[in-house]
């Protein structure tokens, strides 16, 4: 039995890992805004933690909570995203889907490296869109002040948790392995703040979309037996080279300077 945290655990893929999780005896630490759904999952081995974890204040109380109640987290699961079809600016004066798609991650993951470093075999999986190659950082405007959409939001930050694994790896120090994990188009995921055309469009390919058990089963295997590797980075059923394209150390080091001169 161990600790298992799962951000963006109320909803989707993660609410299905964290049942799964409890069901194999882990204990269970929810992450999420939502607290009807998490309130709905809370109890026996299960915890849910209120937090909006696109407010950097309120991760890092969350980190601090959780350190001070757990000595030792074995597992850290990072689902947390949502879409925002028009930009939304948080009262931190962060573009919402960086901070929630990738500073959360961030400050989850170096945030809690101390408490996982006690754990026999910790391991971080990462669940985003490695394997993509499309998007980029936007180095000189990560807050997209300009030219905005969804797609270049979601393609920023998905590229972003690439470059996180990789810094993570260089420069964290931990035990932890960090493992990058691309599920692929899976049936899961509140569609209902994008527009109709594209909540159409989804519902028409959602046919070939893969059921949510079979897009987490490979996560409760990084669990059981973490990879030797300090980083690895997984698109579906493929194993990707060190030396793919969007896990470039330089971009990682330039990224993660980047993120603490954001974090002040």
């Amino acid at each position: 039995m161990g600790v298992v945290v799962v951000s963006g655990g109320t909803n989707g893929m993660g609410r299905a890992f964290a049942l799964g999780r409890a069901e194999r005896g882990d204990r269970v630490l929810v992450l999420g805004r939502n607290r009807e759904r998490g309130e709905a999952l809370a109890g026996g081995s299960v915890t849910f933690l209120p937090v909006d974890l696109s407010s950097v204040t309120e991760t890092r109380q969350v980190v601090e909570h959780i350190l001070t109640k757990y000595h030792v987290v074995d597992a850290l699961t990072l689902f947390a995203n949502a879409v925002a079809p028009r930009r939304i600016e948080t009262a931190e004066g962060l573009e919402r889907t960086f901070a929630l798609y990738y500073l959360s991650r961030y400050l989850l993951s170096f945030g809690l490296r101390e408490a996982m470093d006690r754990a026999t075999a910790p391991v971080i999986v990462n669940i985003a869109g490695v394997g993509v190659t499309k998007g980029g950082v936007r180095w000189a405007d990560p807050q997209l002040t300009s030219g905005y959409s969804v797609v270049t939001a979601q393609l920023q930050a998905g590229r972003a948790n690439d470059l996180l694994g990789v810094g993570f790896a260089q420069r964290s120090g931990s035990r932890a392995r960090y493992v990058l994990y691309h599920p692929g188009f899976t049936k899961s995921g509140d569609r209902s703040p994008l527009p109709l055309v594209v909540r159409g469009l989804l519902a028409a390919v959602s046919v070939v979309a893969r059921p949510v058990a079979d897009a987490v089963a490979p996560i409760h295997q990084f669990l059981e037996a973490p990879p030797a590797a300090p980083l690895t980075a997984v698109d579906r059923n493929k194993r990707l080279p060190d030396s793919f394209p969007t896990l470039d150390p330089q971009n990682a080091e330039r990224l993660m300077d980047l993120t603490e001169k954001l974090l002040g």
